[in-house]
């Protein structure tokens, strides 16, 4: 195998795999990447049995072949290499070794042979669909924020992406929840997407997922079956195992009246969370909020470093209220609205609050109040 390639082409295309591969393995070719070469094309694939990403880009290919390298190693030395620069990568199968040459750099490094890598078994996915990649951003930005690190209750940590009706209207939907706080979030469903069975996509996917859909007019190929989901474009395509379990009725813990509502600058009212939870000890970052006509105070009483308030305008007529909310919940919350306003529907001190941005009820969420 032999080709040459330009730096940042290499770059991109070896830091996009290598993110996947576990920094400690006990099987040293999970620690690979695998590099196919063949008619003017160059694959890199990598793998952490549950999650697979492969990679396809152009480069001057003089010698078809395939070998498998340290991803990381061979990420740090292209890292390192100067912008702009051609970078040649050969395959000596007598020694065992890959040589990587640019400008006056050489490196030989070692290789382990291509057919130990495990490559994930192909599956029929019952479901195909197209959507934008701005939608799918959406989608797990808005809700990753919200899942679950308890691997007890495993079927908590990745988002469930399902169809479900909305206002009459059929939508695709993520939601995650730690038990604590919630996410819902809805976009148009996409054609052919009907059919789709209900997946829970880890958390690793969501976040490698997340690294592919930086250019905004991309359509992502999306397939679903039971047991795998698959994101593709034209140069990526990552596969993924998904989270055997059954994801609990959300709905029951979304509150479906509410007797107060309070609207609030949402950029304002993150600021000032953040500001008063400053003096706030890190086992009860508790803020409480206490609502009176058109009027906020927000304030923090730790026995231990001291005390903070700060009062902010709001639109609020009902009952007054005095309610106390984890201080990290409010700001990962909060920090998801896009829209000038956030809106929060309360009941009584103990009963879960919901919150949207504005009018808009395609993305809600839920969180738990604590005793203040």
């Amino acid at each position: 195998m032999k080709f040459s390639i330009e730096k940042n082409s290499l770059l991109k295309s070896v830091s996009q795999t290598q993110s996947v591969v576990e920094r400690r393995n006990t099987i040293p070719i999970l620690g690979n990447v695998l590099i196919e070469a063949e008619g003017g094309k160059v694959s890199f694939r990598a793998t952490d049995l549950d999650i697979e990403i492969v990679e396809i880009t152009n480069a001057q290919v003089e010698q078809d072949g395939a070998t498998t390298v340290a991803a990381n190693t061979l990420y740090e030395i292209v890292r390192k290499l100067s912008d702009g620069s051609t970078v040649s990568l050969t395959n000596d199968g007598s020694t065992g070794r890959l040589i990587v040459e640019s400008g006056r750099s050489n490196f030989s490094l070692a290789t382990l042979p291509k057919e130990d890598f495990p490559v994930m078994a192909s599956s029929e996915y019952e479901t195909n669909f197209y959507v934008t990649s701005i939608a799918l951003k959406r989608l797990f930005d808005k809700s990753n924020f919200a899942i679950s690190n308890e691997e007890t209750r495993y079927y908590l940590n990745g988002v469930y992406m399902h169809t479900a009706e909305h206002n009459n209207n059929k939508v695709l939907r993520c939601v995650a929840t730690d038990g604590h706080r919630l996410a819902r979030i809805d976009t148009v469903l996409p054609i052919d997407a009907d059919k789709m069975p209900g997946v829970i996509i880890p958390r690793k996917t969501v976040s490698e997922l997340r690294k592919l859909l930086d250019d905004d007019d991309l359509k992502i190929a999306v397939s679903v079956s039971e047991t795998k989901v698959r994101f593709a474009t034209a140069e990526i395509t990552l596969t993924s195992k998904v989270i055997d379990g059954t994801f609990p009725d959300y709905n029951r813990v979304i509150p479906s009246e509410h007797a107060r509502k309070l609207e609030v600058d949402a950029v304002m009212f993150s600021q000032a969370v953040d500001r008063v939870s400053t003096v706030s000890s890190e086992r009860s970052r508790t803020v409480k909020l206490s609502i009176s006509e058109n009027k906020l105070i927000l304030s923090v009483n730790s026995p231990d470093s001291g005390a903070a308030e700060e009062e902010l305008p709001v639109k609020y007529n009902d009952e007054n209220l005095e309610i106390g909310f984890n201080a990290k919940y409010l700001l990962e919350i909060s920090g998801q609205v896009n829209k000038e306003n956030a809106v929060f529907m309360f009941n009584s001190s103990g009963d879960p609050t919901l919150m949207k941005e504005g009018t808009d009820d395609s993305a809600i969420y839920v969180v738990m109040p604590m005793r203040v």
